[in-house]
C-alpha cells in the first residue's frame, strides 16, 4: 500500500489546518440530534415528539444547503459564516427553554440556516487539492467525519447522563457557534486563483446540474440510505436478541472498519467509481442479517458495509466536486450535502418500518436491496458519459485528458 499519496496531499498549503478544524468543527454537529433527543425527552415528551424535531432540522438544512451554497458562489464565503453563525447562536441560546411547540419550530429554521460545515469543507478541499491528488484529501476528509461521529454523540450522552440534557445543549450549541467562529478565522479558500476569472453569478442550473450530476448525487442519497438503515436495524437486532448491552462496541467496531476502508480506498492506485461502490455497499448489506444471533458475529458480517462507506462517501464528494463549474461549486457541493442528508432521512424509517412489519434482520435486507436498485437505475447514465469521455480522448488524443474523464483511472 502506497502512503506517499497521502504524504503529498498533506504537505499542499491550507489543507492540513483545513481537516482539522473539519474534525473539531463536526463533533459538536455530530452530537446534535442525540442532545436534542435527551432534551425532549427530558422536557417529559416521547420518542415521536424528539423524531420530530429531528425532522424539523434534517427537512431545514436538507433545503438549505443548496440555498446556503449559493450565497457563498455569489457573496462569498464570510457572509454566509457570519449569517448563519450568528444563528446559531440564537437558535441554541434559546432552544433549551422554549416550549415544545415553538422549538419544533425554531428547528425548521434553525436547520434551514444550520452551519454547513461540511460542504464549506469539501468545496475548499476541491479548491486546495488538484485533481490527481484529490481522492486521497476526500478519503481523509471521510475518515475525519467518522472520527467526529464516534466522539460527538458519545460525548453528549455522557454530558447529559452525568450533568444534565439542558446543559448538554448549551454545550452542542456553543461548540457550533466556536466552529464558525474558527471557519471565519481560517477563511478556506472556496475558488482557486486561476478561477477567479470566471463570472462572479453562477452558470443557469441547466448548464451544469445535468443527469450525470443527478444520478451521482442521487447515487449519494442511495449510499447513505443505506448507512442510516443499518444504523437502525443493528439496534433492534440487538434488542431482539437481548443484546443491547454490546450496541456500543458494534458500532464502535462499524466505525473503524469505514475508518480502514476510507485510508485503504485513498492509497489504491486506482480508484473505483462512486456508483460501483454505492453497488457493492448496498449489494453486502443485504445479507447483514444472518449475523443477527451474537453480537460478535454481526460485527463480523459489517465488515463489508463498513469498510465501504467511507469510500463511498469520499468518491462521490470527490465526483461531484470535478463535474460542478467554479461558479456554481458552492451549490453543487450544497445539492451533494442535501442529498446525503436526505438518504438519511429516508432510511432510518424505511428500515424501521420494515422491521415493524416483518423481522429487525429484514432492515438490511430492504435498506441494502433499495440502495443497490437506485445505483443501478442510475449507472447507465453514468456509463454512457464515460463512454462518451473515452471516445472523445480518442478522437482527440493530443489533448490532456481531464482527470475524472479518463477511462482507466475512473473516479466517479
Amino acid at each position: 500500500m502506497d502512503l506517499k499519496p497521502y504524504r503529498d496531499a498533506l504537505a499542499l498549503p491550507g489543507l492540513r489546518p483545513l481537516l482539522l478544524v473539519a474534525i473539531l468543527a463536526r463533533v459538536p454537529v455530530a452530537a446534535t440530534a442525540v442532545a436534542m433527543t435527551l432534551h425532549v425527552l427530558d422536557m417529559g415528551h416521547g420518542y415521536f415528539a424528539a423524531g420530530l424535531v429531528g425532522a424539523a432540522l434534517t427537512v431545514g438544512s436538507a433545503l438549505g444547503a443548496p440555498l446556503l451554497g449559493r450565497l457563498v458562489d455569489r457573496r462569498g464565503l464570510r457572509p454566509m459564516l457570519l449569517l448563519t453563525t450568528v444563528v446559531e447562536a440564537l437558535f441554541w441560546a434559546t432552544a433549551p427553554v422554549l416550549p415544545y411547540p415553538v422549538l419544533l419550530s425554531a428547528a425548521f429554521v434553525g436547520g434551514l440556516l444550520t452551519l454547513p460545515v461540511f460542504s464549506v469543507v469539501r468545496q475548499s478541499v476541491a479548491v486546495l487539492v488538484p485533481p490527481a491528488q484529490r481522492r486521497q484529501a476526500y478519503a481523509l476528509d471521510s475518515m475525519s467525519v467518522e472520527l467526529s461521529f464516534m466522539i460527538g454523540p458519545a460525548g453528549a450522552v455522557a454530558l447529559a447522563t452525568s450533568v444534565s440534557p439542558t446543559l448538554t445543549m448549551y454545550a452542542v450549541g456553543g461548540g457550533i457557534v466556536l466552529a464558525g467562529l474558527t471557519l471565519l478565522v481560517l477563511n478556506p479558500p472556496t475558488r482557486a486563483r486561476d478561477e477567479e476569472t470566471t463570472p462572479a453569478q453562477p452558470l443557469p442550473r441547466r448548464q451544469w446540474l445535468t443527469p450525470r450530476l443527478i444520478g451521482l448525487l442521487a447515487g449519494g442519497a442511495a449510499s447513505t440510505l443505506v448507512v442510516a438503515g443499518i444504523d437502525v436495524t443493528l439496534v433492534a437486532v440487538l434488542r431482539n436478541a437481548g443484546q443491547v448491552n454490546w450496541t456500543g462496541v458494534v458500532l464502535a467496531l462499524w466505525a473503524s472498519y469505514s475508518l480502514v476502508g476510507g485510508f485503504t480506498y485513498g492509497a489504491l492506485s486506482r480508484p473505483v467509481p462512486s456508483l460501483a461502490l454505492t453497488l457493492l455497499l448496498g449489494l453486502v448489506t443485504i445479507p447483514i442479517g444472518l449475523g443477527s444471533g451474537d453480537w460478535w458475529l454481526l460485527a463480523l458480517v459489517l465488515l463489508p458495509s463498513g469498510a465501504l462507506t467511507a469510500p463511498t462517501v469520499a468518491a462521490t464528494a470527490d465526483a461531484v466536486s470535478r463535474l460542478a463549474p467554479a461558479s456554481a461549486r458552492g451549490e453543487a457541493m450544497g445539492l451533494h450535502a442535501s442529498a446525503m442528508v436526505t438518504g438519511l432521512a429516508l432510511g432510518a424509517p424505511l428500515a424501521g418500518a420494515v422491521i415493524d412489519a416483518s423481522a429487525p434482520a429484514w432492515g438490511f435486507a430492504a435498506t441494502g436491496l433499495l440502495g443497490a436498485l437506485t445505483a443501478l437505475a442510475v449507472l447507465p447514465t453514468e456509463l454512457r458519459h464515460r463512454g462518451s469521455d473515452a471516445a472523445m480522448a480518442t478522437i482527440t488524443p493530443t489533448a490532456a485528458p481531464v482527470p475524472d474523464s479518463a477511462p482507466i483511472r475512473p473516479s466517479i
